[in-house]
């Protein structure tokens, strides 16, 4: 079941995203309350994987980097959110969410530099986590202009050492 935030939670949370390099100390005086407290809650919501703080990139910033959305139907006879999971878990995938409308499944890409490696994604990787008919239509929309679009880095980008996916996975 999924947890809702309480008003004091969801205070952290919307600090944390202006600014996650707050110190606990910053945080607590911001919500008028004590240091053990809003580390408390912090672990806490650490812990239940509720919230994650990390470094994320400003793409417009970034031209090296080639963003794209994927459109995807799959005939997953109700199984479009294990269909998802294995997306997700593909190099250069920043997320793969199921979805109303004319897609079930939309993903987030994020290649480093080279078209070829974002056609593999869409081409290969993606149309590869499904048995033989299963993903029955792909369409991908690349981003050509971002305004306030901050990613973060899937795993594939930018890696050189034992987690990035070699060349052979990708050709």
């Amino acid at each position: 079941m999924r947890e809702h935030l309480d008003h004091t939670d969801r205070k952290l949370v919307q600090l944390l995203s202006r600014d996650a390099q707050l110190g606990v100390n910053r945080l607590a005086e911001g919500m008028a309350i004590s240091v053990p407290t809003v580390r408390s809650r912090l672990r806490n919501l650490l812990s239940k994987n509720l919230i994650k703080i990390v470094g994320l990139l400003n793409l417009s910033e970034r031209p090296e980097l080639i963003s794209a959305i994927v459109g995807i139907n799959a005939r997953g006879h109700g199984r479009a959110r294990e269909i998802a999971l294995r997306i997700a878990e593909l190099p250069f995938v920043n997320s793969a969410c199921v979805v109303t409308g004319r897609f079930d499944i939309i993903v987030d890409v994020v290649v480093a530099g080279d078209i070829a490696d974002l056609y593999r994604v869409t081409s290969e990787l993606i149309p590869g986590v499904g048995e033989p008919g299963e993903i029955t239509r792909t369409e991908t929309f690349v981003v050509m202009a971002a305004c306030n679009k901050w990613v973060s880095l899937p795993k594939g980008c930018w890696s050189s050492g034992p987690e990035a996916p070699s060349r052979a996975v990708l050709s």
